[in-house]
């Protein structure tokens, strides 16, 4: 599966994207924590993850709770930080 990084996050991951393998009933949780660990060295990624907006698929996570959303070989997830602009 593919992570995407939007904005902050991608400045603070130093990627652009980054591949995980996922097995049947990986959550959102699970992965978020695999990104945190791949990029420990750069401590402010957790900060933004922890902000982001998250999309798995064309699917808004929105308000679900991460430990109940399921990803799969396949995916994307993109990461969206908070913006402003106008």
């Amino acid at each position: 599966m593919t992570v995407r990084y939007w904005a902050a996050a991608r400045a603070a991951a130093g990627v652009e994207s980054d591949r995980f393998d996922v097995g049947p009933g990986t959550t959102l949780d699970v992965l978020l924590k695999q990104v945190r660990d791949r990029h420990a060295d750069r401590p402010r990624l957790a900060d933004v993850v922890g902000v982001c907006s998250v999309l798995v698929g064309d699917r808004p996570v929105g308000a679900h709770d991460p430990t109940e959303v399921e990803v799969r070989a396949g995916d994307t997830v993109e990461l969206l930080p908070p913006f402003a602009g106008g």
